[in-house]
C-alpha cells in the first residue's frame, strides 16, 4: 500500500531515474559520480522538485442570485463567479427592459463552472427572444479546435433536450467535421445540415474561426447573415488563452 502513497511513489520515482542517470553516464571516478548523484538530488537546484500538495478551497455559493436570469436550470445553485458572470452578461435589465451585456472575461480553475458562467445567459437571452418571435443568430460560440466544439455540442444538446422549459431554443454545429443533414436537433445531436441553417438560422452556432472566416466570405452563406442583423447579441472565445501568436493575429482581424 505504500506504493500509492504519492510522497513514497514520488521518492522512488527520484531514485530510480538519478540510478537510470548514474549509470548510463558511467562515470569511472567515483567523485565525479557522487558529485553528478549529489546535483541530480539537490533539492533547490537539482532537476527533481516537490512533490507538492495544493488543497483547494472549495468555490463560494453565490448569495441573492434567484433573480439574475428569468431561466435557470432546476436545482442549479451558482457560485459567486458565476453570479458575478450572469449579471455583466443578461440582456435582461433590472426594469424588465433590454439591455446590452457587458464584455465579460471569465479565469477560473479547472471545474468552477466557466462554460455556465456564459451558456446559462445566452440560453435565457435565446429563450427570451424565441418567445418574442425574434429569428436569426443570437449568440456565435467560437472554439479553437473541432474536438472542444464537437463534445460541446453533445453538451448543449443534451442540456436543452433535458430542459423542457428551453424547447423551441435551436443550436447549430458548422465545422469542418460536422457534416450530416440533421435539420432538427436530437437528443445528444445539434443541427448541421448547412442549407436548413441557411434558411432557418439557429439561436446559438457554434463555430470554429477557419468556418466563421468562410461563412462571411461565401455568398451562399449571405442568408444567413442577413437573418441575424439585429439578432447577434453575443460573441463567445473560449479557451480564449490559446488565441496567441499568428493564430490570435488571424482572430483579431476575422472579427
Amino acid at each position: 500500500m505504500s506504493s500509492l502513497i504519492p510522497v513514497h511513489a514520488a521518492g522512488s520515482i527520484q531514485e530510480g531515474i538519478t540510478e537510470y542517470l548514474t549509470t548510463s553516464f558511467s562515470l569511472a571516478d567515483k567523485q565525479v559520480a557522487t558529485e553528478l548523484k549529489r546535483f541530480l538530488g539537490h533539492g533547490d537546484s537539482g532537476m527533481f522538485h516537490g512533490p507538492y500538495v495544493r488543497a483547494r478551497l472549495p468555490y463560494a455559493q453565490a448569495q441573492e442570485w434567484e433573480k439574475v436570469l428569468s431561466w435557470l436550470p432546476e436545482n442549479f445553485v451558482p457560485y459567486h463567479h458565476q453570479k458575478a458572470a450572469f449579471q455583466r452578461l443578461s440582456s435582461l435589465g433590472n426594469d424588465a427592459k433590454d439591455r446590452r451585456p457587458d464584455p465579460t472575461l471569465v479565469v477560473t480553475g479547472t471545474g468552477s463552472g466557466k462554460t455556465e458562467s456564459f451558456l446559462y445567459p445566452i440560453l435565457d437571452h435565446a429563450l427570451r427572444l424565441r418567445k418574442r418571435g425574434q429569428q436569426g443568430i443570437k449568440a456565435l460560440l467560437l472554439y479553437p479546435m473541432n474536438a472542444l466544439a464537437n463534445d460541446q455540442a453533445d453538451r448543449l444538446a443534451r442540456l436543452i433536450h433535458n430542459n423542457p422549459a428551453l424547447k423551441g431554443v435551436t443550436a447549430g454545429i458548422y465545422t469542418g467535421e460536422a457534416k450530416g443533414n440533421r435539420t432538427q436537433m436530437g437528443e445528444r445531436e445539434l443541427i448541421n445540415d448547412p442549407q436548413a441553417m441557411r434558411v432557418s438560422p439557429p439561436d446559438i452556432l457554434l463555430t470554429n474561426y477557419k468556418m466563421l472566416d468562410q461563412l462571411l466570405l461565401r455568398s451562399v452563406d449571405r442568408e444567413m447573415w442577413q437573418k441575424s442583423a439585429t439578432s447577434l447579441q453575443y460573441l463567445v472565445l473560449d479557451e480564449f488563452h490559446t488565441y496567441d501568436g499568428a493564430q490570435g493575429t488571424d482572430v483579431a482581424l476575422l472579427l
